[in-house]
């Protein structure tokens, strides 16, 4: 035995010392004791009673993740056809416009005018043609015109003369000299028919002329006001009321956007998969809901730059689609392709990691898969399971190799996997 020596000369000093060492060492022993006996994860845990699901194959869309931009179906930028004084504009932005209806009016009276004078011209052409002043037949007969009838007659008649003043010549009893005044007077008439006819012809095209300037009068007229071609509504105003305009300005721009289109820009190497009417579903940012609609056009070329086909998707904007948004849009190019899939409530993960935990004779299996497409309430499954076998849901906290036992599902979980499984 060591002997410790006593504090303050106290010869039962070293029993206490001694007493103190024998407790350390009883700590140290039970101590490793505690933890040698840590419970081992595996069969001998808790039986937890868990709710499963079959893995199995199901129909599903194949489809092509692309981005694309919203834009307007039609968009106009609708411009003054004749000059002068913006004198009315009814529209500002956001404005909505029928078909057909005013959006701008330049004033009218310099054209109203010009088209009175127009009329008044074409008046004094039909009257000189011997046509009324008015009416919309301008292309009368060229012999049923007065001048012609008279130079005719006058033909007629010469004629008629000169036959008879021959007649007599050869019986000897007309001179010669009435003989040729017969005949100078027949060739007098002849031209004096064909110049009538040259008047008829250049009266009937001063006619054409003076109806083309009033049809231009007229429709300028017409062109003081601004309408518009489609239903739409004013993305923008570009003029302001009394300006004065010039041919071509710009006034307001006009926009169609029911249905929009939606433009995407398909990777070559799934551009052969595209076809029109193919569905889309698109959604945009800061907008949970899902937006649908069918390819309608798609171009007869690549863009040789970015190897992408442009395609473009009609899609009803429900009040909510704007022109110029950013979409992330998916094309169903195969709506019934069968692939496994599991409950989405079954998957976890974890780092990074999708796994899913199996019930496999009696308890947990973990297994890690790769997901692929999903849907509402169900997750594809590329690999990692085989149909048939059945997962966890909702499988938090339950850990590999710990014992299970499968419960009976409860109604709301019948429910809820054949609603999944039908669609």
């Amino acid at each position: 035995m060591v002997r410790a020596w006593p504090p303050n000369g106290w010869p039962g000093g070293w029993v206490r010392v001694a007493g103190v060492a024998v407790l350390c060492v009883g700590a140290l022993a039970g101590c490793g004791e505690r933890e040698v006996k840590q419970p081992e994860s595996g069969p001998a845990g808790e039986v937890r009673a868990v709710h499963v699901a079959r893995a199995a194959r199901r129909p599903m869309a194949q489809a092509i993740a692309v981005t694309g931009t919203l834009a307007a179906q039609e968009k106009s930028v609708l411009s003054a056809k004749v000059a002068g004084r913006l004198h009315l504009l009814p529209v500002d932005i956001g404005s909505a416009a029928k078909e057909g209806e005013l959006l701008a009016q330049i004033e009218p009276r310099d054209y109203e005018l010009g088209l009175a004078q127009a009329a008044a011209a074409l008046a004094e052409a039909r009257t000189a043609l011997g046509l009324p002043a008015e009416g919309e037949a301008d292309h009368p007969e060229l012999e049923e015109i007065s001048a012609v009838r008279q130079a005719r007659a006058v033909l007629e008649e010469a004629a008629a003369n000169r036959q008879r003043i021959e007649a007599l010549f050869h019986s000897g009893i007309a001179a010669q000299a009435e003989l040729e005044a017969a005949e100078s007077s027949y060739k007098v008439a002849v031209s004096r028919r064909d110049t009538a006819l040259e008047e008829a012809r250049a009266r009937i095209a001063t006619v054409a002329r003076r109806r083309a300037e009033f049809d231009l009068a007229q429709k300028q007229l017409a062109d003081t006001t601004v309408r518009a071609p489609f239903a739409g509504a004013v993305q923008a105003r570009l003029a302001h009321l009394g300006e004065y305009v010039a041919v071509g300005s710009p006034i307001v721009e006009l926009v169609k956007t029911d249905p929009l289109r939606l433009r995407l820009q398909v990777p070559e190497r799934e551009s052969g998969l595209v076809r029109a009417g193919q569905a889309v579903q698109l959604f945009v940012e800061g907008d949970t809901n899902a937006y649908s609609g069918d390819i309608a056009r798609l171009s007869p070329a690549l863009d040789e730059d970015s190897r992408t086909l442009m395609v473009e998707a009609d899609v009803p904007a429900r009040g909510a689609l704007r022109a110029g948004l950013f979409a992330r849009a998916s094309i169903i190019v195969d709506g019934r392709q069968e692939s496994l899939s599991v409950p989405a409530e079954a998957l976890v993960i974890f780092a990074g990691i999708e796994k899913v935990l199996v019930a496999q004779n009696g308890a947990a299996l973990e297994k890690v898969v790769a997901t692929g497409r999903r849907g509402d309430g169900w997750v594809e499954i590329l690999s990692g399971l085989v149909a048939g076998e059945e997962v966890v849901l909702n499988p938090g906290g339950l850990r590999t190799g710990q014992p299970v036992k499968i419960a009976p599902a409860d109604a709301g979980t019948e429910s809820r996997l054949a609603v999944g499984a039908a669609r």
